[in-house]
């Protein structure tokens, strides 16, 4: 989902595993139960739109037909905050799965001992983690040696373009680079006193999806040292990355100009969003942008590619940042055994994860569901397969205390782009030591 924690608005059965899985424990796990007996499980989950809650109703009936004697209890609507709450009360109404939209969290999920190490899991079914999802979606699934998570559906990060500007604009194609996607921005602005008829970019960091985590995704940072300490102040990433946007801001008519212009501008997540209405030439979203874009019925044609990558990584454009939903196993739940098996139909099966995302309009969360030729989608929907694929694509790392230090290092960027902050290098060792203290008083 479109990060949905946040924000409002948005079949292979495996049978031959289940022999070896079904009447024992799974091996290291401590899981006892009998997954071949008749059962009901509950599953916790966070979506809420009818669509999707019909969506997740179907992938849930379709682990019922392969494991009739199993029953899901399906609870949606379902915040982090609930979530926690039941994982901690248990009882006879607690989730046995659950699924969430926010990965900052499972820092939290797995280092509290909340969700089971599915690792031993994995193991027992045969299952290798690291060659069935993607690397980013891999990685943003575990915290300090622990599993406790799988991904179920992602979400990939590119550039969305307004052909018919850039033609206008004589851009034959979408930039591939910083540089000419700064090139771009400019010779796609057309000021209109101290506003704007049409703006190439909107830089700022409260620009919807204008994240610092997802421009610093395109320069592959380090967040942290071997040692867990913040890297923010050392890696050169960082400094490129904050370089490139307040750059962007001054050339393109400075913080307070883009803010005045900004605050005329529609929603995220209404039809009135600038991308869809033409104020906004290039837009950085996610996959669920195009069909919301399609909807709006824009009087342009709509362009797709990855972002651009930092001019001394021009090999590794096609790449973006990725994100997504996860699911675990709650750790007092009395039927683990029971439990793997919805998360390993729901998050392993081939044709689950397939339909699942035909249903919700999310990029599929292993590697063999992302070539699937039952995938159906718009032709430029492709693009976000391939950067959910791509070996080079990139993640924000779990952390002991979620995403705190993300908001830290968002808060700074708000300051730096501002003008607030003016001199980067004691900002970041400043941010840096921050979220270094937070850590160690989260543990």
């Amino acid at each position: 989902m479109p990060e949905v924690a946040r924000k409002a608005a948005l079949a292979l059965t495996a049978s031959a595993i289940l022999l070896t899985t079904a009447c024992t424990g799974q091996s290291g796990s401590g899981a006892s139960d009998d997954a071949s007996k008749d059962t009901t499980i509950n599953f916790w989950h966070a979506w809420s739109a009818p669509s999707e809650v019909k969506a997740v109703q179907t992938l849930v009936d379709g682990f019922e037909k392969a494991h009739p004697n199993i029953h899901v209890n399906v609870v949606g609507n379902m915040t982090d905050d609930k979530i926690n709450q039941s994982l901690r009360a248990g009882g006879d109404k607690a989730p046995d799965v659950i699924s969430s939209f926010t990965t900052n969290n499972v820092g939290k999920f797995c280092s509290s001992g909340a969700l089971v190490d599915l690792n031993p899991f994995f193991k027992k079914s045969g299952i290798d983690p690291e060659t069935t999802f993607p690397k980013a979606m891999n990685e943003y699934t575990q915290f300090d040696g622990d599993r406790c998570a799988a991904p179920l559906l992602g979400d990939a990060y590119g550039l969305y373009y307004n052909k018919t500007a850039f033609a206008k604009a004589g851009i034959k194609s979408p930039p591939r680079t910083w540089s000419e996607f700064e090139a771009d921005a400019k010779k796609l602005t057309i000021a209109k006193g101290d506003s704007y008829t049409q703006l190439g970019f909107m830089p700022n960091y409260h620009g919807w999806e204008s994240t610092t985590e997802h421009y610093f995704g395109q320069f592959s940072p380090t967040y942290f040292d071997s040692s867990g300490k913040s890297n923010l102040a050392k890696d050169p990433a960082f400094t490129a990355g904050f370089t490139l946007q307040k750059k962007l801001v001054d050339e393109l008519g400075g913080f307070q100009k883009l803010e005045k212009f900004r605050s005329t501008l529609g929603d995220e997540w209404g039809p009135k969003h600038p991308f869809h209405t033409g104020q906004v030439a290039m837009q950085l979203d996610g996959e669920w942008r195009l069909g919301m874009a399609v909807d709006a019925k824009p009087d342009f044609e709509i362009g797709v590619a990855p972002l651009p990558v930092p001019d001394d990584r021009a090999d590794q454009y096609g790449k973006g940042y990725i994100t997504g939903t996860i699911a675990g196993i709650a750790a007092n739940s009395k039927k683990q055994n029971a439990a793997w098996e919805l998360v390993k139909y729901m998050t392993t099966d081939t044709d689950a994860v397939v339909g699942f995302s035909n249903a919700i309009h999310n990029v599929p969360s292993t590697l063999e569901a992302l070539k699937s030729p039952k995938l159906k989608y718009d032709p430029r929907f492709k693009t976000f397969l391939d950067i959910a694929g791509n070996p080079n694509s990139t993640t924000t790392p779990a952390s002991i205390n979620g995403g705190v230090y993300l908001v830290t290092i968002q808060q700074f960027g708000y300051d730096y782009e501002s003008g607030k902050a003016k001199d980067l290098a004691s900002g970041l060792a400043a941010t840096a030591k921050q979220i270094d203290t937070d850590i160690a008083q989260a543990k």
